[in-house]
This record gives C-alpha cells, structure tokens and sequence, in this order.
C-alpha cells in the first residue's frame, strides 16, 4: 500500500462525483484523486500504470463493469493483490445480500452514501485516516 499514491474513485454520477470532489479539496489530503466513470476505465488504468494507488473507493452501479465485478477480476489478479490496494465500496443503497457479495471478495469497507456533504466528509476523513496509519505486508 502506498499511503502517497492516488485514490482511484470510481462513480459514474456526476452529482455524486462532484460532491467527492468537494469533499476531498476541502480534506486536502496530499493524495491525487482519479477518478473514473465506469470500473472497465479503472480496470484499465489498474492494469497499465506504474503508479500504485492509495486505495480505491468504488460504486457498485454502474455501466460497462460494475463494482462487483471489478473487484472480482481485481481479487483474480495475482500482481494486483501484491500491490495490497484497499478496496472500499459506497452505495447509495444497500441490502444484506449486496454486502455479503462485497465481504465474499475480501472488500474493506461497504458504506452507504450519506444525504449530506457533512456526513460525506466524516467517512472520508476516517476512512483515510484509518489506511494511513493501517500497516500493509508491503510497507516493510
């Protein structure tokens, strides 16, 4: 994991996109944020950068390759699962069987996007706090 690299956002709303975007300025983590509109786009990027990633917040909805199924071919990629890039979904919704999908595939963390940007920026603020201070087996 590496705690200077970009977090790859994945979310094909706009609305939704911008209000990570605002919540991220205001943050001001060090860390770049990418972010895509579908899971093929990050797949591609995952799969062709030399950068590794921070870690990736990730819809579950959405066009061409939803979260899901992202992160199985993810959870599937040996030289992936070295880069030991936490794997987060938010959802506008959630259901006990969409969870336990998620938690099937060794995601580390499933939230549930807040109505307001207040409640939005909270997650987000202990959810990067919290991998900042995680210790990885590749850190050492």
């Amino acid at each position: 994991m590496n705690k200077n690299g970009p977090v790859i956002l994945i979310e094909d709303d706009a609305d939704d996109q911008f209000l990570f975007e605002q919540v991220f300025r205001k943050l001001n983590y060090p860390n770049q944020v990418r972010y895509f509109p579908d899971g093929q786009e990050a797949l591609d990027y995952l799969l062709s950068t030399t950068e590794l990633p921070f870690l990736i917040l990730s819809d579950i909805n959405m066009p061409r390759l939803n979260g899901i199924e992202l992160r199985e071919k993810l959870h599937r990629d040996a030289a992936l699962q070295l880069k030991c890039i936490p794997y987060l979904f938010f959802s506008t919704a959630a259901s006990q069987e969409m969870v336990i999908n998620a938690y099937s595939l060794s995601v580390q963390g499933f939230f549930v996007k807040q109505n307001s940007l207040e409640e939005l920026e909270k997650s987000i603020y202990f959810i990067m706090e919290y991998w900042k201070r995680c210790a990885a087996p590749n850190n050492f």
